[in-house]
């Protein structure tokens, strides 16, 4: 890839074949704006210092080591030498164990992608691993030592290459059961039902990437602009929240159903109370009725 360095370069192998690959990000954050700690008595940018937590002096980096706290405050001192024997060993080949079908993985398990690209020797290899797991609908499972880690990386055909996701350990993700634990047993049917319906059926939509901005990072970028042009600070926008009653009636809301309730010509409104001699209370309760039966009509047109 032009202008981007490799983070990995290596081999993937599958039964004995194997291809040169390089991995790069797919995804960066190196674009946002960041911002350094500064000391606001004198403008000058602050330095981190590491100091002893009992005598509060400063400890140089040839001073420190690891260490792991096996009660409060006594620590089993590690050296950076042994803490480095335990890295594995790599040899550089992307090892595909398992090909499985693409939905297979959930995608909470997903961590960083990448993408995974030929060498220019063994690029038919590439290709022929690329078009027959596109063909046969699976992705790949492999395994290799990455950034110091032996890691899982899920492979799965992307665009003219491929995509590899190294994934989450299992003992990393969070059991779903406990976050759910509290969820209230209910059942929602009918109309309340009905209208969730319609309202997903008139979002439909595809996903395009480009439509979502990044509104605090623009936020951002305008307020630095004006920092540096003396201009006034752009001020923050008024969020207006609606405060519906109940669900239901923010349901038929968001389905459009009180709205065109409210946009009836008001002289048909006229016309419907005029001349008529009922109670207040059967004229609303017939407001109602020929309210509820105008909904269905409406939904259907």
């Amino acid at each position: 890839m032009a202008g981007q360095r490799a983070q990995w370069k290596g081999f993937i192998k599958f039964g004995e074949v194997s291809a040169g690959v390089a991995l790069y990000t797919a995804a960066s954050t190196s674009d946002r704006i960041t911002f350094n700690t500064i000391n606001t008595a004198t403008g000058n940018r602050v330095n981190r210092v590491f100091v002893d937590s009992e005598t509060d002096e400063p400890v140089p980096k040839e001073a420190q080591t690891k260490g792991f706290e096996i009660e409060n405050g006594q620590y089993i001192v590690i050296d950076p030498d042994e803490v480095a024997a335990t890295i594995p060993e790599s040899n550089k080949t992307l090892e595909i164990e398992a090909f499985i079908p693409c939905g297979d993985v959930d995608d909470v398990y997903f961590d960083k992608p990448y993408y995974l690209t030929p060498d220019k020797m063994g690029s038919d290899a590439f290709i022929a691993l690329r078009d027959g797991m596109r063909k046969s609908k699976v992705a790949a499972i492999a395994r290799t030592v990455l950034f110091r880690r032996m890691r899982t990386v899920l492979i799965r055909p992307h665009g003219k290459g491929l995509i590899a996701t190294t994934l989450n350990y299992d003992y990393e993700v969070r059991s779903s059961k406990k976050a759910f634990e509290d969820m209230p047993k209910i059942k929602i049917e009918g109309e309340m039902l009905d209208l969730a319906k319609h309202i997903i059926s008139t979002k439909k939509s595809e996903f395009d990437p480009a439509a979502f901005d990044d509104r605090y990072e623009t936020a951002l970028a305008e307020l630095v602009k004006a920092k540096i042009e003396g201009k006034a600070l752009p001020k923050r926008k008024k969020v207006e929240v609606s405060k519906p009653n109940d669900l239901l009636a923010a349901l038929r809301e968001s389905a459009g159903f009180m709205k065109a309730t409210k946009d009836l010509p008001k002289r048909t409104a006229a016309n419907a109370n005029a001349g008529s001699g009922r109670p207040r209370a059967a004229r609303g309760a017939a407001a109602k009725s020929a309210s509820s039966k105008a909904a269905p009509q409406r939904e259907a047109s």
